[in-house]
């Protein structure tokens, strides 16, 4: 079943002589998979004004069922809008259901999300303390096609920017004041949202408590979640000559079969998964960047400002997504990461300063002292915490895997596993408890000396009222606003160029055209859900699609173990 790089390099040469779009060749010996499967051959192609080239199944059963939900909920918001009663608003059929739809899923199924999120980090750091660790991506010989500084870069802005902006103030802060005010009882059930089992009354233990919560919400959970899809695409991409597809890393269980159905919906899957991960994450930017310029410029913060704003970023965000990732989406991703630190060094020079250098290395302590029990799924009393926060954003952090896994592995060829891993969760991981640390550790200092002003704003509003009791609050507020809305573009061009490698069957050149559909249509999903049901819409949908493919994730885990260990033996036999 398997054959050394000499036959993916002839293999990948016939294919680029038959015009089929195909990866680089592996450079050096590798396990390659031998299979008759060709890049793009169950593809529908046309050349002229718009051409296209795209997977029959993928592409059409994708873009026909996204299509029917967004009217759909456009039309279940128009048919079931209430009149405002008293000045207020009711809230229609698609909010109620939206609202039922993710207490359902959290309620129900916080365990699993959270036993899943363990298995990723678990099989991570086993890899890192592994001989599999040393095999490398793309071959032994592969060398990075990025700098260092580049490939950090491109991980960080792509994987959680528009998050950390929306929640780097409201998150800290609203763990501080539910752990400070404790825990309450309603028929003996607690119905508050304090981590754990709160700190009443004890602000140092409220404080810690809260960083710690934070941390393990934007710590080594997500990136390894990110890092597992991203290692098995490369894996069976980059060594072993399959599509940079889903479907490619499930050969160990499928074989042949996953140029069929069960291909097809795991691919399917890989596309809603993206295209709601990323429309929750584009509601949260345009919520926050439009209540930035409400705050300050006084421009209206309603719906149809959020609309419009969406629009002209996707627009900005088609040009970026056509100049591609070398250009467009690398240059993006380096302006906002300079950008990004600008803001945190003022946050840092102009906030509590002493406090937030040494609550950095106290907040990591923290993380380190109470990662096992916020872990835990099973025991527990905070139910609102560990459904109403941490499963939610494990199933946000799941939809987004297969966008982020795929974006990341197209950048890392030519690095070994270990030195891939340990970038992806760590770098990342202690970016997000700087930024935390920083402004979130900033608004509770403002919070414990009676500036409650950030601690009572709405959630996308809080960052600037942060800003708004430092020097130059009107400079750093307009960064912050750009920073929001880069982070916008910067996720939205390299979604559109991860679903519609998925919908053009592993092609990783297709036609423009397509590409700029992707791009315009997450813009549009995002306003659909919005206007549907708002900040919950979004949530709902994420953890919706998130479900179905924890379960493809947890596959990919014993597919990936058993890539690496025939590449181990492969390497050996040489």
């Amino acid at each position: 079943m398997t054959d050394t790089a000499k036959g993916a390099s002839e293999s990948a040469t016939d294919a680029a002589a038959d015009g089929v779009d195909a990866l680089p060749a592996p450079e050096g010996p590798t396990a390659i998979i031998e299979t008759d499967y060709e890049i793009g051959q169950d593809n529908i192609a046309r050349e002229g004004v718009l051409p296209f080239d795209v997977h029959h199944v993928v592409f059409s059963v994708s873009a026909v069922t996204i299509v029917i939900f967004t009217l759909g909920t456009l039309a279940l918001q128009w048919f079931t809008a209430q009149a405002a009663i008293d000045g207020v608003a009711q809230p229609s059929g698609s909010e109620l259901f939206f609202i039922s739809l993710r207490g359902w899923l959290t309620g129900n199924l916080d365990w699993f999300f959270m036993l899943a999120g363990n298995v990723f980090v678990l099989l991570c750091l086993g890899l890192i303390l592994s001989p599999l660790g040393s095999i490398r991506l793309g071959g032994p010989h592969a060398t990075p096609d990025f700098t260092r500084n580049g490939w950090f870069a491109m991980l960080f802005a792509a994987g959680m920017g528009i998050g950390l902006m929306f929640y780097g103030v409201s998150e800290p802060l609203s763990h501080y004041s539910d752990a400070f005010a404790g825990q309450v009882l309603e028929n003996g059930v607690r119905v508050d949202s304090a981590p754990l089992n709160g700190a009443e009354g004890n602000a140092l233990e409220s404080r810690r408590l809260a960083m710690a919560a934070t941390i393990f919400h934007w710590g080594l959970h997500p990136w390894a979640i990110y890092a597992v899809v991203a290692l098995a695409l490369a894996l069976f991409s980059f060594n072993k000559g399959l599509p940079l597809t889903m479907r490619s890393v499930f050969y160990p269980i499928f074989g042949e079969r996953i140029w069929g159905w069960p291909g097809h919906v795991i691919d399917i899957l890989a596309v809603f998964a993206t295209v709601f991960g990323l429309a929750t994450s584009l509601g949260f930017g345009a919520e926050q960047a439009t209540a930035g310029m409400h705050f300050l410029f006084g421009i209206g913060d309603g719906m149809v400002t959020k609309i419009v704003l969406i629009i002209a970023i996707v627009a900005v965000a088609t040009i970026s997504v056509v100049s591609g990732v070398d250009k467009g989406v690398q240059m993006l991703s380096r302006a906002n990461m300079l950008l990004a630190l600008v803001l945190l060094l003022f946050v840092i020079l102009t906030g509590p300063t002493i406090q937030i250098v040494s609550g950095f290395f106290a907040n990591l302590a923290a993380y380190t002292r109470d990662l096992v029990p916020l872990s835990n799924p099973f025991g527990r009393t905070d139910d609102q915490f560990r459904q109403g926060w941490t499963a939610f954003y494990w199933a946000w952090w799941i939809s987004w895997s297969p966008f982020v896994g795929m974006f990341i592995a197209r950048v890392s060829r030519g690095r070994t596993v270990r030195e891939f891993l340990l970038a992806v969760l760590i770098v990342p991981s202690i970016i997000s408890v700087l930024w935390m640390t920083a402004l979130g550790g900033t608004a509770i200092s403002q919070y414990q000396h009676g500036i409650d002003r950030v601690a009572n704003a709405a959630l996308e509003l809080q960052l600037f009222e942060m800003l708004s009791h430092l020097p130059l609050h009107g400079i750093s507020s307009f960064v912050g606003i750009v920073l929001v809305v880069v982070f916008f573009i910067t996720s939205a061009d390299s979604g559109s160029l991860v679903i519609d490698t998925i919908c053009s069957g592993g092609k990783v050149h297709s036609p423009t055209p397509q590409r700029i559909f992707w791009c315009g249509f997450e813009g549009l999903v995002a306003v659909a859900l919005l206007l549907g049901g708002g900040l919950t819409a979004l949530q709902a949908m994420a953890v919706s699609t998130g479900l179905p493919f924890t379960i493809v994730l947890l596959g990919a885990v014993w597919a990936v173990i058993r890539g690496l260990m025939d590449e181990r033996r492969e390497i050996a036999n040489v």
